[in-house]
């Protein structure tokens, strides 16, 4: 990628900002080898990057493509899913009443910290020539985590969408039963992190571009299993990671419980893909099908990795000149707290993909290259409930806290 800094030099700080999202954009697209892949891709990516219809302040519409698939036999043949449907109806519960809204949420209370001091340290800035006071840098860290989460709440968005197609559209009925319970967590989970936002953050940022160009090439593809691979594993799987590290470092109460109720919901959500494509992809696809998924989940994953450079953080504060873009990137990149975020976010993602069967030897350079592999021998959704997560998670804060 070339560096814009000069180039744009003088350029107004509103169109420097959309011509590097463009370049970005496509060093991030073009990356990919396989021609179907990258032909469905460019229209996202056209009106994410470039026509960034995520941030016009205006209702988005997505033409959707798939077909629902009925069954007036209500045949129940998969006893997994049948399960899952069965965990998930004793597992639902209520975010008005279960969770203590009347929790004080002061960013500025040492106690009560939603992100550590180091997550961005101060010295990345001062490292730059440029200082943040207290107060500022105090500003700072909340609204990086307003960014994290209203990109949460946008992804859920997507998540509710997503599946209630994916419930017309898969060819089980008990894959069905249990998309319906789906549709209802998501629904919930839109309504609590907004209400969060709403009330405690009283802040709330515009979907990243990289996240809109992921959802709109979910919600326009015809294919279900497509569907199920972006939202279920991709999304769903580097949310988890995410939601779990956030889990783990905050100190604020009302945010650890909500977060803790996700979780437990998000597991199940990723077990019911993974035990979907296991099958789909093993008993229907061709070599030639599977080839486009591996490129494709590649791609995606390239995307959610950016997703999180938070360039509209860097937009409120710093595009005024006082830090280029390439800067922020760097900054960014770094900042020890945000790339363990990164990193961490595909520890649920990694065995899954090679449960489903898109991790072969010739994708394996690719991830390895991408520094994802470390994650490879974890367990899969399969194997992990929501429990055994926040039971590992309370392990891991107990470990940070005697650190």
């Amino acid at each position: 990628m070339f560096n814009t800094d000069k180039i744009l030099q003088g350029v107004p700080a509103n169109v420097r900002n959309r011509i590097e999202s463009a370049v970005e954009a496509v060093g991030i697209v073009t990356e990919t080898k396989n021609p179907r892949v990258l032909k469905s891709m460019i229209p996202s990516a056209g009106r994410g990057f470039i026509l960034r219809q995520g941030k016009t302040g205006e209702p988005v519409k997505m033409r959707s493509n798939h077909e629902a698939h009925f069954d007036f036999n209500y045949t129940s043949d998969f006893p997994e899913m049948a399960d899952l449907y069965r965990r998930a109806k004793l597992a639902q519960w209520n975010g008005e009443t279960q969770l203590d809204w009347k929790t004080s949420v002061d960013p500025d209370d040492p106690r009560t910290k939603l992100l550590p001091d180091d997550f961005v340290p101060r010295a990345s800035f001062e490292n730059l020539g440029y200082k943040l006071s207290d107060r500022e840098f105090n500003r700072f860290k909340q609204d990086l985590t307003t960014w994290m989460l209203s990109q949460f709440l946008h992804g859920e968005q997507g998540a509710l969408f997503a599946a209630a197609q994916v419930t017309e559209s898969v060819p089980w009925f008990d894959g069905k039963f249990y998309g319906s319970t789906q549709v209802v967590d998501e629904g919930r989970h839109v309504e609590v992190f907004h209400r969060y936002l709403e009330t405690k953050m009283e802040k709330m940022y515009q979907v990243n571009d990289n996240l809109f160009t992921i959802i709109d090439a979910l919600m326009t593809d015809s294919r279900w299993d497509m569907k199920f691979l972006g939202m279920q594993i991709m999304i769903e799987g580097l949310a988890l990671g995410a939601f779990g590290m956030m889990y783990k470092l905050t100190k604020e109460p009302l945010l650890k419980d909500l977060l803790k109720y996700v979780i437990q919901d998000e597991a199940r959500h990723v077990h019911y893909g993974v035990l979907a494509l296991h099958r789909h992809f093993k008993e229907n696809l061709s070599e030639k099908e599977l080839r486009e998924r591996e490129d494709w989940t590649f791609e995606v994953a390239l995307l959610m990795r950016n997703r999180f450079m938070a360039h509209e953080v860097y937009e409120e504060w710093f595009s005024d000149g006082r830090l280029s873009r390439r800067q922020w990137n760097e900054m960014v990149y770094q900042a020890k707290g945000l790339a363990t975020f990164r990193k961490t976010m595909f520890n649920r993602l990694v065995p899954n993909l090679k449960y489903i069967g898109l991790l072969s030897d010739r994708m394996m350079p690719h991830y390895e290259k991408a520094g994802m592999l470390q994650y490879l021998d974890g367990l899969n959704a399969s194997q992990l409930s929501g429990d055994m997560m926040i039971a590992e998670l309370d392990q891991e804060a107990g470990k940070l806290e005697t650190a």
